[in-house]
Order: C-alpha cells, then sequence, then structure tokens
C-alpha cells in the first residue's frame, strides 16, 4: 500500500522575507517540499518586509538563497513565479488592507481556497502587533484555514512568554498557533519515539529498574560570532535549554501515548513536565551551574573569550555552558537523573544522547576477577553531526584470559551536517500545512518550561559569585564533572561513543 502525497493548496505570507532565516533555511525548505511533489502549482509566497523591493527583486534573492544550496536547479525559475513582494509597515493599517487585497487577487490567479500560513521570521517583539492587526483589518476572514508560526524565543521569560501569549490568542486560537522548534524537525529528534515505543526490546527496559541516567549534549564548536549583542540578552540556558534541550528530556521520558496523534503526545509531554521537580533559587546551585568560554585554541587557531567578542561587555556574567540535573519525580523515573549539557567554543561539535542502563546487581565476570571491567550498557543515539543509533554491549575479548570488551552495533544514516540543511524546516513546514502541530509546542510546554527555568535565571541573576570560565576547545568548566560526580556517574566522552 502507498501513501499519496498530500498537496496542500497554500498561500505563505512571510513576514520577515529579507531577513537572514528567510534565506538560509525558509526558501531552500520550500523549494524542497516544491522538488518532491508535496507542493502543488496552487501555493503563493508573499515575502513582506520594510524594504521596498519589488517582485523582482524577490525572486533573485530567492534564487541566489537556493543556488547557494546542494539543491537541483532544474525549475527554480518556475518555482520563484510564485513569489510576490509586498513592502510592509508591521505597524501601518494600510500594509494589513494592502496584503488582503493582494491575497485575494493571487488567491484567486491560483486557486487556492483561501488557506493562509502567517509566518513570523522577525524579531519577536512585533509578534503581537501582527497578529492583532491581522485579525482588526480582516485579513484571517478567508474561506480556509489560518495558522500562525512563530519562531522562538517565546519570551524571554514566564512574565513576557504570557503576554505574548495572550497578544496573539486575541487573534489566533490555540490550534492555530503552530510554535516552532527546529530540533522538533530533526531526522533523529522524531526517531527517539519510534526507537522507543517501535522495538519491543527498549520499552520494557525504559524506566528506573533499567536506567541509571540519561545524558543530554549539544556542544558547539563555534563562539557566538557576530550574534555577540543578541547573546547578551539571552545566554545558553534561555537559548538552548528552556526549548531545545528540555524538549528532548520530553520525548526520552514521556510514557507511551494512545496513539501517535498530536493531543495525545502532547498531553503526555505536559504530563512530564509537571512531574520534574521544580527547582528554586535557593536550589539552583545544587541543579544547575554555568560557565562562559575564555580565550583558548580551536583546530590549532587561538579563538578569544567571549568577553572580548563583538558587542559583549567587559565584565559580561552571560553563561555560554549550562549543565543541569532534572529529576522526574513519577512512577517510571523516580530517582533517574536527566542531566543537559550545552555550551560553545566546546571540544567537539556534537548534538548527543546517551541512556545508561543499570549493571546487573550480581555479575559473574566481575566476581571471577577484580581486575576484570564490564563496561556498561549504553544506547546513544547521534543527533548531529552524525545521525544514527549506537547500542554498546559487553562481547568477549579475543584471547585465553576471557575478558570483556565493548562492542558497538552501529547504525548510520549517511548524512550531511543537518544544521546546514533544511530538512527540519522543511519537514515542519508540510507538517504546518496539513495542520499536524505534534512537532510543535504548545502554549502549556512553553508555561510550563518557563516556570522550571525562572528561578535558576533568577538565581543567577542576584548571584555575586564570578562566572566560572572555561577554556575554549574544552568541554567545559570543571563544576560539569562534578555534578555528575556527586551522583556517582561521569559524562561520557563524545568523540568515543
Amino acid at each position: 500500500m502507498t501513501n499519496k502525497i498530500v498537496q496542500p493548496k497554500t498561500s505563505i505570507i512571510l513576514f520577515g522575507a529579507t531577513g537572514d532565516l528567510a534565506k538560509r533555511k525558509l526558501y531552500p525548505s520550500i523549494y524542497s517540499l516544491f522538488l518532491s511533489g508535496k507542493l502543488s502549482d496552487n501555493f503563493v509566497v508573499i515575502g513582506a518586509a520594510r524594504r521596498p523591493w519589488s517582485d523582482a527583486e524577490l525572486r533573485e534573492n530567492v534564487k541566489k538563497a537556493i543556488e547557494e544550496t546542494h539543491l537541483s536547479n532544474e525549475r527554480i525559475d518556475e518555482f520563484c513565479q510564485h513569489f510576490f513582494y509586498l513592502p510592509f509597515d508591521v505597524t501601518n493599517t494600510e500594509s494589513y488592507l494592502k496584503l488582503k487585497h493582494k491575497l485575494e487577487e493571487l488567491e484567486a490567479k491560483f486557486e487556492i481556497p483561501g488557506n493562509r500560513i502567517y509566518y513570523m521570521a522577525m524579531a519577536p517583539q512585533f509578534f503581537g502587533t501582527i497578529a492583532i492587526q491581522l485579525k482588526k483589518e480582516g485579513v484571517t476572514q478567508s474561506e480556509g484555514w489560518n495558522r500562525l508560526v512563530i519562531e522562538k524565543p517565546f519570551g524571554h521569560d514566564l512574565p513576557s512568554a504570557q503576554k505574548l501569549n495572550n497578544e496573539i490568542r486575541e487573534a489566533f486560537s490555540e490550534d492555530q498557533i503552530y510554535r516552532i522548534d527546529h530540533y522538533l524537525g530533526k531526522e533523529m529528534v522524531q526517531n527517539i519515539e519510534v526507537i522507543r515505543f517501535a522495538n519491543a526490546i527498549f520499552e520494557p527496559l525504559w524506566n528506573n529498574r533499567h536506567i541509571s541516567n540519561i545524558q543530554i549534549t549539544s556542544s558547539e564548536v563555534l563562539g557566538v560570532e557576530d550574534r555577540g549583542g543578541y547573546y547578551e540578552t539571552s545566554g545558553a540556558l534561555r537559548d538552548m535549554v528552556q526549548n531545545h534541550l528540555l524538549q528532548m528530556v520530553l520525548l526520552l521520558s514521556m510514557d507511551p501515548p494512545i496513539r501517535l496523534a498530536t493531543n495525545e503526545v502532547r498531553s503526555e509531554k505536559i504530563k512530564v513536565l509537571r512531574a520534574i521537580r521544580p527547582i528554586s533559587t535557593d536550589e539552583a546551585s545544587d541543579y544547575f551551574i554555568r560557565g562562559q568560554y575564555a580565550a583558548g585554541e580551536i583546530s590549532g587557531s587561538e579563538v578569544p573569550g567571549y568577553r572580548q567578542e563583538k558587542n559583549v561587555k567587559e565584565d559580561s556574567t552571560t553563561e555560554t555552558f549550562v549543565a543541569g540535573k532534572l529529576l522526574i519525580d513519577n512512577h517510571r523515573w523516580a530517582g533517574v537523573p536527566f542531566y543537559v549539557r550545552t555550551g560553545k567554543r566546546m571540544a567537539v561539535k556534537s548534538t548527543k544522547i546517551v541512556v545508561q542502563f543499570k549493571d546487573l546487581p550480581l555479575n559473574v565476570y566481575t566476581q571471577k576477577s577484580e581486575d576484570m571491567t564490564i563496561h556498561p550498557n549504553l544506547l546513544v543515539i547521534h543527533i548531529q553531526p552524525d545521525e544514527g543509533i549506537t547500542l554498546i554491549l559487553n562481547g568477549k575479548k579475543v584471547g585465553l584470559l576471557g575478558e570483556t570488551i565493548p562492542v558497538d552495533l552501529e547504525f548510520k544514516n549517511n548524512s550531511i551536517d543537518g544544521v546546514n540543511t533544511p530538512e527540519a524546516y522543511e519537514r515542519l513546514i508540510y507538517d504546518c500545512m496539513l495542520g499536524d502541530a505534534t512537532n510543535f509546542a504548545h502554549w502549556d510546554e512553553v508555561n510550563l518550561s518557563w516556570a522550571l527555568i525562572d528561578p535558576i535565571s533568577k538565581a543567577w541573576a542576584e548571584s555575586n559569585e564570578e562566572i566560572e570560565q572555561y577554556v575554549s576547545g574544552t568541554m567545559g568548566p570543571k563544576s560539569s564533572e562534578q555534578l555528575l560526580s556527586n551522583d556517582g556517574f561521569k559524562w561520557w566522552a563524545l568523540k568515543d561513543l
């Protein structure tokens, strides 16, 4: 039985069409959908931004963005004919009326039944303004469906996230809002559910009786580059932990849903968030540590410290590294620490999940000899740059002594670095067209995640302690190792897995 590809007839209104996200991710992603037959000829993209561009200028930029990717150019001119530009002032009523008329004109021409995606690829302070004006000026009054896609950050703390949500909800209902987290579109992140729920050998072991700890690491060798100004207001905790890493924790720890439907999957993730042990401001240092990269060496080249980067304060206390421990107080996970770690200017570029299984209570091989070493069984999920799964077991070492040796059972996708390719966005944009919100964040997830993170941010903001420095090209500050050794564990070396 073959699944017929659905080709949604859709108008995409792209706010921030001249920006970096549109060029690097969105244009190549939409083009890839077009090449793969997931878009019919019944689609248009209206680019809206402040620059006084014409349709021709937008199309030239779209073409250039696609030519910089690995995608075929065979249908690029045909594709670009679906793009139109509208100079836009988000605070001006006239701009919304022009957008409404443009949509009606193009939807008649391309036979699109009023299905509209409003994609916010711009500064988040304008999200609420745009959403309210779209409704007020009647842009969302169409015969088809209307959906709003917003990029992170969804606020910078709980009060700002609540304010933003209240503004957006004046114009769009929760089921019309698609909060995009590109990590949820990555192939191996989506594979977590398959590994857990489609394999009989794992689900019976996926609990505190058989798993000792789970480690999630997302490390980069790059520094903040030209994003120092943004990073000063964000930091690694807000930029990575509150969304990307926490989402992976939820996928790894949620109970099996009744079925793989949007509401069922979201419901299980929200249950986990409610079960994560709250961390008070006074307890923050027991569960989370932070660091900031100092000057060092990457691939043989000297690199500056964070405080020497552009648009960064000389005495900045912004964290570029975070390591933390989360405890989930439910029947399945009580007593199992989930360790998360992320940082810039680290030794390797890698995103990996390591599930460490408990040792046997009575191992005949360690009884046989005190010198015998038994390696813990590990399941390693490689997210990027490699994609795949490694199961590390113990086997017999060749020879007469009967010693054991770790044996790797590997599956790896032959793939190129997913960070520079549009696959995650391509998948999520198509999901939005289909109305599948499974891999988008529900407001309850955003609300609960900020409630968890805010006390840690507050503790760091009020702290008088000097932020711990770590040398660029290492795996973070020493206190990160202490966080695990206090529990009798260690970070697994990513390059060895």
